[in-house]
């Protein structure tokens, strides 16, 4: 179970004052460009899965690498998230050359694939794979120094994500104590001078309703 706390920033405003006031803590920063797989029928969808290629590096022709993940079952409330997810790695060349034929997804030796074709009857020949499409994504990695009083040792993800329609901006960090945590992060973005909200989607479901939600 991957638990996290989500908080939406209202625009690229505070997407920039929250960058600038991090900076002096920022470990690293992903391009991610992120593909979504089903059968036609959205069987996956239709039961609150989501299996997801993540592409990692600012070529769409050489990714560095690649990850694919299924995420089951999610609930946000309150800006806490639970989701069931399982990740393995994949080859960056194989993860391309499923982008280009999707059917071939379902012929990979993959634990998750193989779960997904057992549970659900998605990757075969009856129902093969299908891409959805999907969105991009920069994200800048903060680690919070002993500066930062019980917020130390806190990984902080800043995401920029682009969709055809539009552009979020969310603080995410991953924990096993969401209540202290969440606390934390609120008590930062005062600080900073940030607004924010709690999270009421997560990006799978603004993608699929083709529209920025709450």
């Amino acid at each position: 179970m991957e638990v996290e706390i989500k908080l939406r920033l209202p625009d690229a405003a505070a997407h920039r004052r929250l960058s600038t006031y991090l900076l002096p803590r920022l470990r690293r920063t992903h391009a991610q460009r992120n593909l979504f797989f089903d059968a036609a029928a959205r069987t996956l969808a239709a039961a609150t899965a989501a299996l997801r290629v993540r592409l990692y590096g600012p070529d769409d022709l050489a990714p560095t690498r690649a990850v694919l993940a299924l995420k089951r079952r999610p609930r946000l409330v309150a800006g806490v998230s639970r989701v069931e997810e399982i990740e393995e790695p994949l080859d960056p060349a194989l993860a391309l050359a499923c982008a280009d034929d999707p059917a071939r997804l379902g012929g990979v030796d993959s634990p998750i694939v193989r779960l997904v074709a057992d549970e659900y009857g998605v990757g075969g020949d009856a129902a093969p794979f299908v891409c959805l499409g999907g969105f991009r994504n920069t994200r800048a990695v903060y680690e919070l120094g002993e500066e930062d009083g019980e917020g130390a040792g806190l990984v902080l993800e800043l995401d920029e994500t682009r969709f055809d329609f539009g552009t979020s901006y969310e603080l995410e960090c991953e924990t096993a104590e969401p209540d202290r945590v969440k606390a934390v992060l609120e008590r930062l973005l005062t600080v900073a001078g940030v607004p924010y909200e709690y999270s009421r989607s997560n990006k799978f479901g603004c993608f699929m309703a083709g529209k920025l939600l709450p």
